[in-house]
């Protein structure tokens, strides 16, 4: 139980990083009602690119405003890439999850192209003034609370806009929406272009934490963005009606994901079988709320049957 103890501050930071993709998850998955496997290729790009321009630039004597600068750029290279998803979708009319996945293929080569062909990249912090550190927990947790607080207020604010409005309209009744003369097409390239930039920025986030950007570094990632976004509306559903408040019981769903993962780990799972286990957790979490109706529903049926007493 120390071990897990220790180990508590850097599965929390962890998992803020994890929760700011969800947030880019949720976005798709519940804004828009769109099922996107385009974030599996975005959080790769994001560390890939945060990666490339740090070692490019380590030694310029600004370097402390390199990092922002590489953050910003994972930022634009995860819209870049919604985008394209986007494009797919609505002007090809590929169906929203093949685009998602005809997108991925392709940035696996791409991001092979930014690490210089090699699976993987180290992201030495010696001359680099990073954001994230694996090293400074404490400094780390600060500032994805910090980044949290402003991705969700950002967020709160835009989809409060007639814009965001729109957006929202458009995964919840997108025929209806079409009928009142919003352009539903539009929306959801901005969703995906604003999703999978969040997704991105994470990886960028991710990559400065553990020291490296690696091409398979964002596989598994809708899983255990959809983790987050299931855990925190199971667990707080009830309590978070505010939209913002539900950006925020996503990040706490990624929190308590990693918890949950540094626990089992500590209890022997091995970390081969961490996917297994996340498909079970997203699982079970999925059926939650079916299993709930399930039950309401026969308690409904047996209150109706007239007592012949």
């Amino acid at each position: 139980m120390g071990g897990f103890l220790a180990a508590l501050p850097g599965s929390v930071a962890q998992g803020i990083i994890w929760g700011v993709m969800a947030i880019g998850v949720y976005i798709t998955f519940r804004v828009l009602d769109i099922a996107d496997l385009t974030v599996d290729g975005t959080m790769s790009t994001g560390g890939a690119v945060t990666v490339l321009i740090m070692s490019h630039y380590a030694n310029m004597q600004n370097s402390i405003w390199m990092i922002w600068i590489a953050m910003i750029a994972s930022f634009i290279a995860g819209c870049i890439a919604g985008w394209v998803t986007g494009v797919f979708h609505t002007k090809f009319g590929i169906p929203a999850i093949l685009a998602g996945i005809l997108t991925q293929l392709s940035l696996y080569s791409v991001n092979l192209r930014v690490l210089g062909g090699k699976a993987n990249q180290p992201l030495s912090a010696r001359n680099y003034n990073l954001v994230f550190q694996l090293g400074d927990v404490t400094k780390s947790l600060i500032f994805g609370v910090v980044f949290v607080a402003l991705i969700i207020g950002i967020l709160y604010w835009f989809f409060g806009t007639e814009l965001g409005h729109a957006i929202r309209a458009t995964g919840n009744n997108e025929a209806m929406s079409r009928s009142n003369g919003i352009n539903t097409n539009r929306n959801k390239v901005i969703g995906l272009v604003l999703s999978n930039g969040i997704v991105a920025l994470s990886g960028s986030m991710l990559s400065q934490f553990q020291g490296f950007a690696d091409v398979n570094m964002g596989r598994g990632a809708i899983v255990i963005g959809l983790a987050a976004v299931i855990i925190g509306e199971v667990i707080f559903g009830k309590l978070f009606k505010n939209f913002a408040l539900r950006l925020l019981a996503v990040t706490i769903g990624g929190v308590i994901y990693y918890i949950v993962i540094t626990l089992v780990l500590r209890l022997g799972l091995q970390a081969n079988d961490l996917k297994l286990f996340t498909a079970l957790v997203v699982a079970l979490f999925l059926g939650v709320p079916y299993w709930k109706s399930k039950i309401a529903s026969k308690s409904v049926k047996v209150k109706e049957v007239p007592d012949n007493a």
